[in-house]
């Protein structure tokens, strides 16, 4: 064993540094599913910032120093406060806005989200299987973004009003009517935000024999 450590002391250091490198300054994230849909696609990976919030302790989720607040319209990448699956999904809500949905129209503040640019078209939800989809451009608090609706599947249209607390943040899925959000799991403690995403790195059709998908290789999340 010692000899073993000998010989492989610099591949071990390499992947020491690499995991302290991946769990506090930077790591990607592969999207395994279409909860946000149409901004990201099953098979892109995503670049993700761990340093656009939080300075943590590596392989931990103690926050050592706040570096920057989330925004709304951040799309982050965060431990499940239910489970600590890793999940990433848009901050709809930051701590004090009061938010509600009626008939998937998103309320923020008592103002209601306007759904322009609208039009349909199959989804694919697996090989060889797709759904009708509705997309739209929602405009919100002076930003914009695609965000799509499956008339199909049963789904959590409406929410009672609710204040997001302070530390915490409200998120959702693009991909309003399959997403596994905060109208499932709750409002999310600012120390299981893992980072944002900022671009996509490579990208390949899951659904379609892992075709690459150039035309999305770095484009930007912002």
């Amino acid at each position: 064993m010692k000899n073993w450590l000998a010989e492989n002391k610099g591949f071990i250091v390499f992947v020491l540094c690499l995991g302290v490198f991946r769990t506090a300054v930077a790591d990607w994230n592969p999207i395994p599913s279409g909860s946000m849909r149409p901004t990201l696609l099953e098979g892109d990976v995503v670049f993700v910032n761990r340093l656009a919030y939080n300075v943590k302790l590596p392989f931990t989720d103690i926050v050592v120093a706040p570096l920057g607040d989330p925004q709304r319209g951040d799309i982050v990448t965060f431990s499940s406060p239910r489970d600590g699956t890793r999940l990433i999904k848009r901050i709809v809500g930051v701590p004090g806005d009061r938010i509600e949905m009626h008939g998937d129209k998103l309320t923020v503040n008592g103002v209601v989200a306007r759904y322009d640019a609208t039009w349909a078209a199959p989804d694919p939800v697996a090989p060889g299987r797709t759904l009708e989809s509705v997309h739209a451009t929602e405009h919100l608090a002076g930003s914009e973004r695609a965000v799509q609706f499956l008339p199909q599947v049963r789904a959590r249209r409406d929410m009672a009003p609710l204040t997001v607390p302070p530390g915490h943040y409200f998120m959702l899925g693009d991909n309003r009517d399959n997403s596994e959000d905060s109208r499932y799991i709750g409002v999310v403690p600012r120390e299981l935000l893992i980072g944002k995403a900022n671009h996509i790195v490579v990208s390949a059709d899951i659904l379609d024999h892992w075709h690459p998908r150039l035309d999305r290789v770095g484009k930007s999340l912002d």
